[in-house]
């Protein structure tokens, strides 16, 4: 054996037992997921004091569960779990023979019936019922689709329409990103109407992203599964890593009031997860820093991400004697400007002359920049 060959053999094993690694994650945390949707649901039919808690219910149980030290089951993860049970009540068939112990009839309810519990759906077509949807099967569900892909899957209303995108994803092998695209794009109406609807789908396959295995796991559910912090997992590249590394340590040697709160801070807005570069406390202006590096030049579209995340602060994280947050997009093309700050709404009146003095100038920045990437 030469080495060439034994380099490509050890990479072959990697990819291939990488992507089992993560399949396996992927399944236990869908499979976990839905057991808590049919525990919640056997509670809210079920429970002895369900009256007590009502529509409270899942609020009370995320903040019971954090501080009983379970991790990644929030309000809005809890809720998932429950439609995720609702909408694909069949995968008890799979679960019941993996994982019969951790249904929830023994503890919750024992006189309860799977039938009560687990309606099951038809997935076959029926002679006597033409208009039966075609299901993928409860184990490709489970095994096939992330969590992820389930949770864009959820959003969608109608059964067919969900049915259609179930089989797609699954048969082109889609990744998160695809899947959203594809139902941006309205494949599902596009091939309706479509008079050739395998060529259709066939062009539409072939722009989907390739993906390495790992990046199954670089997923906003599972690490909160695994009880990862986010800047383990969510890294988009060395250089990147390694700018903000230099940038966290540059920013806070300027001593001028920064704290260091969180790097790669996860935000929820609606049912789709968000990261911040970096976010500083000032304690001097009284307000949070967000600090946004882009390997790119300056967009339009960077700089309505910020102030996305500007406003999401504003509502979410801003205490009452706190002055609204900042932010601070950093690009690499020098032909535009290099640095751009977001007032964020703030009173220029008032703060703007504080602001500039305790800020780091756009020409130190620049250095910054320019030393860290020569080419900038």
């Amino acid at each position: 054996m030469k080495l060439p060959t034994l380099v490509s053999d050890i990479k072959h094993l990697d990819t291939a037992l990488t992507k089992r690694a993560a399949s396996a994650v992927n399944i236990s945390l869908s499979a976990r997921n839905w057991l808590i949707g049919a525990y919640l649901v056997e509670f809210e039919q079920k429970g002895e004091d369900r009256a007590e808690y009502g529509q409270k219910l899942i609020p009370e149980l995320a903040k019971r569960l954090r501080e009983s030290g379970v991790k990644g089951l929030g309000a809005p993860n809890l809720q998932r779990c429950r439609q995720f049970y609702l909408i694909y009540p069949e995968i008890h068939a799979t679960l019941s023979h993996e994982l019969p112990n951790l249904l929830p009839l023994k503890t919750l309810n024992k006189s309860a019936t799977l039938s009560h519990l687990f309606p099951i759906r038809q997935t076959e077509p029926d002679e006597t019922s033409p208009s039966i949807i075609p299901r993928v099967q409860s184990r490709e569900i489970l095994t096939q689709l992330s969590f992820s892909h389930l949770v864009e899957l959820f959003k969608i209303d109608d059964p067919l329409k969900r049915s259609f995108y179930e089989i797609e994803a699954i048969k082109g092998h889609w990744s998160v990103r695809d899947l959203k695209r594809q139902v941006g794009s309205l494949l599902f109406e596009r091939t309706g109407l479509s008079q050739n609807k395998e060529k259709l789908i066939e062009l539409a396959n072939e722009g989907q992203t390739d993906y390495h295995p790992r990046d199954l796991i670089r997923d906003p559910y599972i690490f909160e599964f695994l009880g990862l912090k986010s800047r383990e997992t969510m890294e988009e590249s060395d250089l990147e890593s390694a700018l903000l590394d230099h940038l966290q340590s540059f920013i806070l040697e300027l001593g001028r009031g920064f704290c260091f709160e969180e790097r790669q801070k996860k935000i929820l807005i609606g049912s789709d997860h968000y990261f911040v570069d970096l976010v500083f406390y000032h304690r001097l202006l009284k307000c949070h820093v967000l600090i946004e590096l882009k390997i790119e030049a300056f967009s339009h579209t960077n700089a309505g991400q910020l102030n996305t995340y500007l406003n999401w602060f504003k509502e979410h994280e801003m205490q009452a004697n706190d002055n609204p947050p900042v932010g601070l997009l950093l690009c690499t093309d020098r032909k535009s400007p290099l640095a751009k700050y977001a007032l964020g709404g703030m009173d220029e009146n008032l703060f703007v002359s504080q602001y500039q003095l305790q800020l780091p100038a756009p020409s130190e920045l620049e250095d910054f920049l320019r030393k860290e990437i020569p080419s900038a």
